[in-house]
């Protein structure tokens, strides 16, 4: 049963979906993954929501954002291109306390986190997107502590077929999205590309990219093979992201202060997914590589420590997982290891730029001043039970221990080194060779209960951390004790409910509370800054989803979030204390409305209208300005023609409002990073055997 339920949603857990429309009341029956293997919503303790393959196809996402925004607690910010800053229970930004995967394998090695890594994996074309908010169970390490990001590549289908969608739109938006499958003498076989260009429409801000994923289906050796290679190549200059004061972000939003800014990636995934049920027992095994490298000029350090460098790694590694049935009690029994290996490297120039009033207009490099080699490491056995004393009542249990580290090699001169800046000296430290490694045991624990078909409750505690990447550790700048610095933990405790009324009203529930300790923040006393595990963190709210089938024709659906992330304890110098105060960049409210329509009278036509709403924040940590939040307007369009023809058209931010993506104070001065203006997108769908 496990291959067949990949994709399928509990109604209360969809976003979208023409199987809502039918009957929400089949609550039982449908299932998501959240185990590495299908099973009953109904029995996950957890906050999950599953967006399925017609909801991608009927949105058609130009960047994350337009999709998992539709999620409650979720927040996904623009940069650059497809790049984004994330916020899942945490504030919005760049921190390394996301998981993304792909088919259950994460994207990137856990030392090597990237706060972008969702432009790696071929979004638009995917089969499905799972978000768990908050920690995983214990079948999830290192960096699953705001959510994990779980997107699941499309299955071959049965019959040949094939469709091509092309698009156009403002700002020079071209985009062309192809799939091929077909099944031929039990071997089923997907390809699906997408090639996106943009002319941006800030002043140099252009982006190109080239995605493949390919998938293959066949049973061997008594089970089941899954295939996958997927593989990206994109080049963007990232002035997009690039904040401006508050005179040229009301007057002249399109400048870009960093207009020689780039980023360039490249990389690959592969995996054999092979799984045996056999009996009451399942053997899942799945070996896989990676490979990716990025060559960056940033524009977030430009002002301050002006660089450009050249960053890679590669993988192998593998998940290994047993499962084993027993009748008393329906138990269930998950035993497993993670393994991972992945060299990598680094290598940075000092870069001297030339400025003319607010513009970067040009820059030479000055000298190497990092280049080192760092492998990361990791081994984690888990084991995780799951059982029913009584009928309706499934408890989970599970602990995880991750060994995990560093073996680091400089290829330079250890020590303290200075260099000169525009902005006067700069000292940065080079740590000797040495090798770090970390372990730690991580318990989760929760427990359903279906009071009826159409409710049911769940509560857990999970504990969950995160390793110091490898630029805190072994690039530290001007920052001391890096190399002692621990792993972020948090402990989360959540409750939530689900159900439906009647067969037109679905709704989710949930209240969260975090607490995370040991956090890392930069400590500033006479002898410069020191970075230390000396934060806490509290992050608690609630998040609600509701969908309602007003008419057959109408269907509304709602995502609302109410959060509060606070420092308890988080002193950066002798003279600032934060503790007490709410973090930056951390919307108290998000919501996410949408109105479809589907009118009888005019069959194959679906019009769709969306309501997108982000509440003020702090632009500061002191807490002396904000940013008063924004709403924005959307409008979708399509038409089935034919079976094998579909127009399209979307309007984004029809007010043509003026909002920002990321806000900050600078020097006591408000800077605003200006979204998405007015934007028109329209194309077709060509297919065949769809």
């Amino acid at each position: 049963m496990h291959r067949r339920i990949i994709g399928i949603c509990v109604a209360t857990a969809c976003v979208g979906g023409n199987a809502l429309a039918q009957d929400l009341a089949v609550v039982p029956e449908i299932v998501v993954t959240g185990s590495r293997e299908g099973q009953l919503r109904t029995e996950v303790p957890s906050s999950i929501t599953v967006i399925d393959r017609d909801t991608i196809a009927e949105v058609r996402p130009s960047h994350p954002s337009e999709i998992l925004g539709r999620v409650p607690g979720v927040t996904i910010q623009q940069t650059n291109g497809e790049g984004h800053i994330t916020g899942i229970r945490q504030p919005v930004g760049t921190a390394a306390v996301y998981l993304y995967l792909e088919d259950g394998v994460p994207v990137r090695a856990s030392g090597f986190f990237n706060h972008n890594a969702l432009y790696e994996v071929n979004l638009p074309m995917s089969g499905g997107i799972e978000v768990i908010r908050g920690p995983g169970t214990a079948l999830y390490g290192s960096d699953a502590i705001g959510g994990i990001v779980n997107a699941i590549t499309r299955a071959p289908s049965v019959n040949p077929e094939a469709s091509v969608t092309l698009e156009g739109g403002s700002f020079a938006w071209l985009r062309a999205l192809g799939t091929a499958s077909g099944t031929w003498d039990g071997i089923g076989v997907r390809a699906d590309v997408n090639v996106t260009h943009s002319g941006g429409w800030r002043d140099a801000t252009a982006y190109d990219r080239q995605s493949i994923t390919l998938r293959a289906d066949t049973d061997v050796a008594g089970g089941h093979l899954k295939a996958v290679l997927a593989a990206s190549d994109i080049d963007q200059q990232t002035g997009a992201n690039s904040a401006l004061s508050l005179t040229d972000y009301t007057t002249n939003p399109k400048v870009n202060y960093f207009p020689f800014a780039f980023r360039k990636v490249q990389s690959v995934r592969g995996s054999l997914d092979w799984q045996r049920e056999a009996g009451s027992s399942l053997v899942s095994i799945i070996p896989y590589f990676r490979w990716s490298t990025m060559e960056l000029l940033p524009t977030f350090t430009l002002t301050f420590d002006p660089v450009n460098y050249v960053t890679g790694y590669s993988s192998a590694g593998v998940l290994a997982k047993y499962r084993y049935d027993l009748a008393p009690w329906r138990t269930r029994i998950i035993a497993g290891i993670d393994l991972d290996y992945s060299p990598g490297s680094r290598q940075e120039d000092r870069i001297s730029a030339t400025r003319t009033g607010a513009i970067y207009s040009s820059y030479t490099t000055v000298g190497r001043i990092y280049d080192y080699d760092v492998t990361f490491w990791q081994a984690s056995p888990y084991a995780q039970v799951e059982t029913s004393p009584v009928e309706k009542l499934r408890v989970t249990a599970g602990v995880r221990f991750d060994a995990l580290g560093y073996n680091y090699d400089n290829g330079l001169a250890d020590g303290a080194f200075g260099t000169a800046t525009p902005f006067g000296p700069r000292t940065y430290f080079r740590p000797a060779d040495t090798d770090i490694d970390y372990s730690r045991a991580t318990p989760s624990f929760g427990a359903t209960y279906t009071f009826a078909p159409a409710l049911n409750v769940f509560a857990s505690y999970k504990q969950s951390f995160r390793v110091p990447q490898e630029s805190q550790l072994f690039r530290p700048g001007a920052n001391v004790g890096s190399l002692a610095l621990k792993p972020v933990v948090a402990d989360s405790y959540e409750v939530g409910a689900r159900g439906t009324i009647a067969s037109t009203f679905a709704w989710d529930l949930s209240l969260y509370r975090m607490i995370k300790r040991d956090d890392i923040l930069t400590l500033t006393t006479g002898a410069g800054p020191t970075q230390t595990n000396n934060g806490k963190t509290r992050h608690q709210g609630v998040e609600a989803a509701v969908l309602w089938q007003m008419t057959p024709e109408v269907k509304l659906s709602s995502a609302l979030s109410v959060s509060e992330n606070l420092y308890t304890a988080w002193i950066t110098s002798g003279t600032v204390d934060l503790s007490g105060r709410e973090m930056s960049a951390a919307p108290g409210t998000t919501a996410n409305t949408t109105l479809e329509y589907r009118p009888a009278w005019v069959k194959g036509l679906r019009l769709e209208a969306e309501w997108v709403r982000l509440g003020s924040y702090w632009m500061d940590d002191a807490n002396t300005q904000k940013y008063g939040g924004h709403d924005l307007a959307n409008l979708r369009a399509s038409y089935a023609i034919s079976d094998g023809l579909t127009v399209f058209g979307r309007i984004s931010n029809i007010f043509d409002t003026r909002w920002s993506t990321s806000s900050s104070l600078s020097n006591g001065a408000p800077q605003f990073a200006p979204g998405l203006p007015l934007t028109l997108y329209g194309g077709l769908t060509i297919g065949f055997g769809t």
